[in-house]
C-alpha cells in the first residue's frame, strides 16, 4: 500500500450501495466506511437476534508464503504460527522492540507454507512495511493484497443459515478461527469462521472487483432471517459488549500484552528469538504497570473513551471504551487502572462531566452469547 501525509479518504469499493441503503459515511482510518444505516442500536440488536452484515473492505490483508514463511512470522509476531494446522486461525500480535503492541492481527494458515495476516485498517502499513523488514532473511515472501482484497461478514446465530446456501464448504465443519478455501455466491473465496462481535458469524474475503456482487447476493439471503446492514457504530458497541479490544483504545505502543490482560498470547517458549522478546520476557517478571478491566457504571451517566478513573486519591486510570449496552441495558466500559484495583467487586469513581460517578469492576466479558 502506498500513503501520503495528505492522500484522500479511500472509498469503500462499494460505497455506492451504503450510500444507496442510505447510510451515513464517516472517515475512518483513512477510508470511506458507513457508521450506521437505520441505526446502531436496532443493527446491534439485529446481530444478537438474527445477523448482519458488514462491510470490513477496510482491514489489511498481507499474504505469506514460502519455505520460511512459518519461521519468518514466529520471528516478527509474538505468536508461534508455525504451530498452526493448515486451515486454522489464531489471534496474535506485532509488538516493538521495547514490548509495545504496534497492532493486534489475525493469522490464517491456508497452507503449509502460505500464510494471511490480517491487520486493522489503521495500521495496514505500517504492520506491511515492519514485515517486510523483518522477514528480511527468510525464504519468504510478503503480498500485501489490502487493496485488491474484499471483505465481508455474516455476523449473528443465522449467519450459518443464511450463508450456506450460497457457500460450496459445509460451513459447520468450519471451526471457530478455522478457515477454508471454496466458492461463494460463484465467486472464489476463502471462508473464515471469525469475528468481532461476540457471535458466531463468518468473514469472507473475494477480489475487490467482485464484493459488489457478494455484497448483492448476501443482502438478498439475508432479508427473510432478519439481518440487516450494519455499520461500524454498531460493530463498536458489539465488541465492546463482548470484551474485545480496539487498536487505538485498548491497545497502542504505550501497552504491553501483560497490561491488556492478553499474555497468553505472547509465547515466551517458542523456540527462536523474536522482535520484542527481552522486553516481554521482563514484563512479564515485573508484572503490569496498569491493567485492563471492565466496569459497569452504578451511578447515572454513561462513560467514554478519555474520562479519568478515580480512588479516594485521585486519578488512577483512564476509561478506554465505553456504551450503554443495548444487550444487558447498563452502562458498561473498559478502563485500565492500577492493578491494586483490578480485582472484580472494586468500586471506583469515573469523571463523568465534572462529577464522581460510582462504577464496578467486573469480569470480561460483559456478554457472551449462548451456548
Amino acid at each position: 500500500m502506498t500513503e501520503t501525509p495528505d492522500a484522500q479518504p479511500l472509498p469503500s469499493p462499494i460505497l455506492d450501495r451504503h450510500e444507496a441503503l442510505g447510510a451515513r459515511i464517516v472517515d475512518f482510518a483513512g477510508w470511506l466506511m458507513p457508521i450506521q444505516y437505520a441505526g446502531i442500536l436496532d443493527e446491534h440488536r439485529a446481530v444478537r437476534t438474527a445477523a448482519g452484515l458488514f462491510d470490513l473492505s477496510h482491514m489489511g490483508e498481507l499474504f505469506v508464503e514460502g519455505p520460511q514463511a512459518g519461521a519468518a512470522l514466529a520471528a516478527a509476531l509474538v505468536t508461534d504460527p508455525p504451530a498452526l494446522a493448515v486451515g486454522r486461525a489464531h489471534y496474535s500480535m506485532i509488538c516493538a522492540p521495547d514490548g509495545g503492541i504496534m497492532d493486534d492481527l489475525i493469522v490464517y494458515r491456508l497452507g503449509e507454507q502460505r500464510f494471511m495476516v490480517v491487520a486493522n485498517a489503521s495500521n495496514a502499513k505500517t504492520v506491511s512495511d515492519a514485515l517486510a523488514q523483518r522477514l528480511n532473511g527468510f525464504d519468504a515472501v510478503l503480498d500485501d493484497r489490502s487493496l485488491a482484497m474484499g471483505l465481508v461478514a455474516v455476523q449473528g446465530p443465522k449467519a450459518l443459515e443464511i450463508l450456506q446456501p450460497h457457500a460450496s464448504v459445509d460451513l459447520a465443519s468450519i471451526r471457530y478461527y478455522g478457515i477454508a478455501e471454496g466458492v461463494v455466491a460463484g465467486m472464489s473465496a476463502l471462508i473464515a469462521r471469525t469475528g468481532y462481535t461476540g457471535e458466531d458469524g463468518f468473514e469472507v474475503f473475494v477480489d475487490v472487483e467482485r464484493t459488489g456482487e457478494l455484497w448483492d447476493v448476501l443482502m438478498e439471503a439475508g432479508r427473510p432471517h432478519g439481518q440487516v446492514p450494519v455499520g461500524l457504530g454498531a460493530r463498536d458497541t458489539l465488541r465492546l459488549e463482548a470484551g474485545m479490544p480496539l487498536y487505538g483504545n485498548e491497545l497502542d505502543r504505550e501497552t504491553t500484552p501483560y497490561e491488556a490482560g492478553l499474555g497468553r498470547v505472547v509465547k515466551l517458549g517458542k523456540p527462536g528469538d523474536f522482535v520484542g522478546r527481552a522486553a516481554l520476557e521482563k514484563a512479564a517478571a515485573d508484572g503490569p504497570a496498569k491493567r485492563l478491566v471492565g466496569l459497569v457504571v452504578t451511578g447515572r451517566g454513561i462513560a467514554r473513551h478519555g474520562y479519568p478513573v478515580l480512588d479516594a486519591n485521585g486519578p488512577t486510570g483512564m476509561v478506554t471504551s465505553g456504551t450503554m449496552s443495548p444487550t444487558l441495558g447498563k452502562a458498561i466500559a473498559m478502563a485500565y487502572v492500577a492493578p491494586a484495583l483490578a480485582q472484580p467487586g472494586t468500586i471506583v469513581d469515573i469523571e463523568i462531566r465534572g462529577a464522581r460517578i460510582a462504577a464496578e469492576v467486573v469480569p470480561l466479558p460483559f456478554y457472551s452469547r449462548p451456548a
